[in-house]
């Protein structure tokens, strides 16, 4: 699909950007940028979009994202969502940076970023703090407190990647068509979508869309339909307590059978098992863990 290339406001007494967007100018659609970004969730949950990767978000998530990955995060209903956001070019430092042998490794996690990362539990704990400092440090401490959760992240090698598709050019023709299909399907996956209906917008057969579909995605469209689903099933299990039937309606799915094979098949446990995760009694002890971290 065709992201929207965003352009960040100069600033010239800075080289670069950190600084929290708030409801509602954390709402950005679909979108890439040629900067790196380092962003810490800081109030609200919902559902994220990298790359080909759909998932979920909560308060204190940190992701990291390459140059030019598309992603977008999508906030639940009318709650209020906001997050630290650092973004900066790779040579922002000088041209020559990156290639001293001292920074081998961050040139490895530039490479790998490029499909996008959710930072783990012990590295998340250790970056907090500085990202949070980081968006009122001042002067040379600005550059020292990036690097220091630079190395972090590129010295913790356990953190999950998320894409299976590397950014790069498509026809700008597919492009649009597949941004239409993607919107389409964020604002409708709750009622009944049918193959024929999206092929509809796409003005094409049901064969030659599910065809381009996989082609552009590296997944089926009803499979991509599943994720956000069951992201979305996620969000409900763990911040609401409504029943699990009530959750497999609003998720999209008209059989209970059916939403727990495909919540089971994406997420590799039980609805009434992720939610236990979530349970007070597991924030308690602190074994409150990313789904990630389960399977």
């Amino acid at each position: 699909m065709q992201p929207l290339i965003q352009r960040l406001l100069s600033n010239n007494s800075n080289s670069f950007l950190a600084r929290t967007f708030r409801t509602p100018h954390f709402e950005v659609g679909w979108h890439q940028h040629i900067e790196y970004e380092l962003i810490l969730f800081t109030e609200g949950s919902g559902i994220s979009f990298i790359g080909n990767h759909v998932g979920e978000f909560e308060t204190g998530d940190i992701y990291f994202i390459g140059s030019n990955l598309p992603h977008t995060f999508q906030k639940n209903g009318n709650q209020v969502a906001s997050a630290v956001v650092v973004q900066f070019r790779e040579d922002f430092w000088g041209k020559d940076f990156m290639q001293i042998p001292e920074n081998r490794e961050l040139k490895n996690l530039f490479d790998s970023s490029i499909l996008g990362m959710k930072i783990n539990r012990e590295c998340k704990q250790l970056l907090t703090p500085i990202i949070k400092e980081l968006e009122y440090a001042e002067g040379v401490k600005r550059i020292l407190l990036l690097l220091e959760a630079l190395s972090l992240l590129a010295t913790k090698k356990d953190n999950i990647i998320l894409s299976t598709q590397i950014a790069k050019e498509y026809n700008k023709k597919d492009m649009d068509v597949l941004d239409k299909i993607i919107q389409f399907t964020i604002s409708s996956y709750r009622e009944q979508i049918s193959l024929s209906d999206t092929a509809k917008i796409a003005c094409m057969s049901v064969p030659s869309f599910c065809r381009n579909f996989k082609q552009r995605t590296k997944k089926t469209y009803n499979g991509f339909l599943n994720e956000i689903r069951i992201a979305n099933a996620c969000n409900l299990l763990s911040e609401t307590n409504k029943p699990v039937l009530e959750i497999c309606y609003e998720s999209g799915y008209t059989t209970l059978a059916n939403f727990h094979k495909q919540f089971l098949k994406i997420k590799n446990i039980t609805p009434l098992q992720y939610r236990k995760l979530f349970s007070p009694e597991n924030i308690r002890k602190g074994t409150n863990i990313g789904i990630n971290e389960v399977k």
